[in-house]
């Protein structure tokens, strides 16, 4: 009788159903890979196998395997969200045990570290004093400490001076005199604590051929000058030589370190044309504050600060394996290594076989509900044909019962 033929059926058509249910309660699930149940025909066998009119004894579960095909991948508005385009897992630490996982949803504890929601902490590739990555594996940390100030050395003037201005109606240079200068310009510079001067620069056009001078004032002291700046007759500038001026020290309030700045005109012309300035830039910075994290495709990871300075954290790491159905689910979102699996290979997003990051993004589950929802309807009438194998066989049970 075909009665555990049919309870094999059944069996096999609740665990495709179980299959199937779980795949449409993840369709929402971050990084959710979906499962397909696999089956195979049961014959009755001897030790020299099965003979030729063997009659099959029903179905059974190979593997419910599970389908690691690409996700959809949608923005967010968080920074820390990381999509995976392409092979490859996150790595994360659980307490010294390594879980992989394509759920990119993260944020930062207290102490700093991008987690997920069990607190397993995203690994990456550190980076050193210069924001070069290393090859050192270990939990992202993020600095929340302030970005230390940096004073100017350096000021970049580009202008052009008008070749038909004339010396001031008078002679004695004043900042306070416009009279007594042509032209002037200004830009902020920073000491070593970080905080902000008014560097400026007078011009005067002097009786010399050819020839202006420079008065530099910080915070309205003066500082240089007068420096001479002396064109030749097409009006490239060629003193001084180098087109550089050094400043003498000076120390521009109580405590900070003295400061030497070099001013450097190279570039400047002095044409028939209006005074103009085009380019006026230093090198210096204030103390600046964290103001957001961006994470470029290949996974870099750069502190924005809002003194408009950057600095490299660290770069996410990648894993992928030989065989990504012999991994081993954990619940969580997450994969553990197996024997299956093969080898781990941990590396850099975009290098070998592995995929690119997107940030501000997540990956979707995989599961396809108008595909899953028609398997559902075959496995439901798989299950309901196996009920009438066993109703007949019944049947047949009971007249064989009832031959008197």
């Amino acid at each position: 009788m075909p009665f555990k033929a049919a309870i094999s059926g059944l069996e096999a058509a609740s665990t495709e159903l179980n299959v199937i249910g779980n795949n449409i309660a993840n369709s929402a699930t971050t990084g959710f890979k979906r499962s397909r149940a696999e089956f195979q025909d049961v014959f009755a066998v001897s030790a020299t196998g099965a003979a030729a009119n063997a009659t099959g004894r029903g179905v059974d579960t190979a593997r419910v395997a599970q389908q690691f095909d690409q996700g959809n991948i949608s923005f967010t508005d968080n920074a820390l969200d990381l999509a995976i385009s392409g092979e490859g897992f996150f790595i994360l630490d659980n307490d010294g045990e390594r879980i992989y996982s394509r759920d990119g949803a993260f944020g930062i504890d207290r102490d700093g570290y991008m987690t997920n929601s069990a607190n397993h902490r995203l690994m990456a590739f550190g980076a050193d004093a210069q924001g070069n990555i290393n090859g050192a594996l270990a939990p992202l940390q993020l600095s929340q400490a302030n970005n230390p100030p940096k004073a100017s050395t350096n000021v970049i003037i580009g202008a052009n001076f008008d070749a038909d201005a004339t010396p001031p109606a008078v002679a004695t240079f004043s900042p306070t005199d416009a009279n007594t200068y042509n032209e002037t310009t200004a830009l902020n510079i920073y000491d070593s604590q970080g905080g902000s001067h008014l560097m400026q620069m007078y011009f005067v056009r002097s009786a010399g051929v050819n020839t202006w001078q420079m008065h530099t004032y910080v915070d309205g002291n003066p500082v240089a000058g007068p420096d001479n700046l002396v064109f030749d007759g097409a009006g490239v500038l060629t003193t001084p030589a180098s087109g550089q001026f050094t400043l003498p020290a000076f120390t521009p309030a109580p405590g900070v370190n003295p400061m030497t700045v070099t001013t450097t005109m190279s570039g400047s012309t002095m044409f028939g044309a209006p005074f103009g300035v085009s380019k006026l830039t230093q090198d210096g910075f204030t103390t600046g504050r964290l103001a957001g994290i961006d994470i470029d495709d290949e996974g870099v990871i750069l502190a924005r600060f809002t003194n408009g300075q950057s600095a490299v954290q660290g770069q996410v790491a990648l894993a992928n394996f030989p065989s990504t159905q012999g991994l081993r689910p954990l619940g969580g979102n997450g994969w553990s290594q197996t024997f299956a699996a093969g080898e781990v290979l941990e590396g850099r997003p975009g290098s070998a076989s592995l995929g690119l990051i997107q940030g501000g993004a997540l990956e979707d589950s995989n599961v396809d509900l108008s595909a899953e929802l028609v398997n559902l309807i075959i496995a439901q009438r798989n299950f309901q044909a196996n009920t009438e194998v066993i109703s007949t066989a019944d049947a047949v049970t009971q007249a064989v019962i009832n031959i008197r």
